[in-house]
């Protein structure tokens, strides 16, 4: 349990700084140092991220820095596509999620890797692409257990031209809208394959989680971000080659 702790506070870590990346964390955490199956800790992963992100979100809320009008374009056809993730995710077998939560690490990690994706653009916002890029962030969300994050500070900055400063607070509000949306929805998931989830593991992971947002907030303002982020990718492909040679020949089976 020492170890998942020590995930929980990376998780929040993570989200404090970059806004994105926490719930990259949160299910291997629940699945490999927790012990719980995959679609267990798929679904606790959604509440634990939902619970870290809300809480991460309101240093940002007081400090004037969400966007509350593009919580709304990219937060509401995110919760729409949440819900259908985790209505797609009763027929998707757990090994299928467990692989395509490797394939989602390594874009994560890509984009991470590639340099500062975050340059804001002079085009005006387009709002089609805001919607359909929440509503896709929305249906990973609720399939593989993911906040997004790392998808959506890009689109916030590049398509809706939202400030950086912005962007992170408003990516954690738009996760956490996301998360407990999904979450509602794979709560009936988990009954119809009589799982039930482990409330004091996913309540310390969370508490432990929002300790750590709080301490990334406030390292986030000394700390290159840059340096952070590519750190960070590396750690991501080590993890999603991991979690895919260990799901891949469950494939097969």
């Amino acid at each position: 349990m020492l170890f998942a702790l020590l995930g929980a506070l990376a998780i929040g870590l993570s989200l404090g700084l970059l806004g994105s990346g926490g719930s990259i964390l949160t299910v291997p955490v629940l699945h490999y140092l927790v012990g719980q199956p995959e679609k267990l800790a798929i679904g606790g992963s959604l509440f634990v991220v939902g619970l870290i992100a809300a809480a991460a979100a309101i240093p940002h809320a007081l400090h004037r820095q969400v966007d509350w009008r593009n919580v709304a374009w990219f937060g509401v056809p995110g919760m729409l596509g949440a819900w259908l993730g985790a209505t797609l995710a009763h027929w998707v077998p757990g090994p299928v999620q467990l692989a395509s939560f490797a394939l989602v690490m390594l874009v994560a990690a890509w984009r991470m890797l590639r340099g500062d994706t975050t340059r804001r653009t002079d085009d005006e916002p387009h709002r089609v692409a805001v919607v359909a890029g929440g509503f896709g962030v929305g249906v990973l969300s609720g399939l593989v257990g993911i906040g997004g994050g790392f998808l959506i500070v890009p689109a916030l900055v590049l398509l809706a031209g939202v400030p950086m400063a912005s962007a992170v607070g408003t990516s954690l509000a738009v996760i956490a809208l996301n998360a407990f949306t999904g979450f509602a929805k794979y709560l009936g998931v988990l009954e119809r394959q009589s799982l039930e989830l482990d409330w004091p593991v996913l309540l310390a992971v969370a508490g432990v989680g929002i300790v750590g947002s709080v301490a990334g907030h406030r390292l986030g303002r000394r700390l290159p971000q840059a340096t952070l982020r590519k750190a960070f990718g590396v750690f991501l492909v080590v993890m999603g080659l991991f979690i895919a040679f260990d799901a891949g020949p469950r494939l097969l089976h």
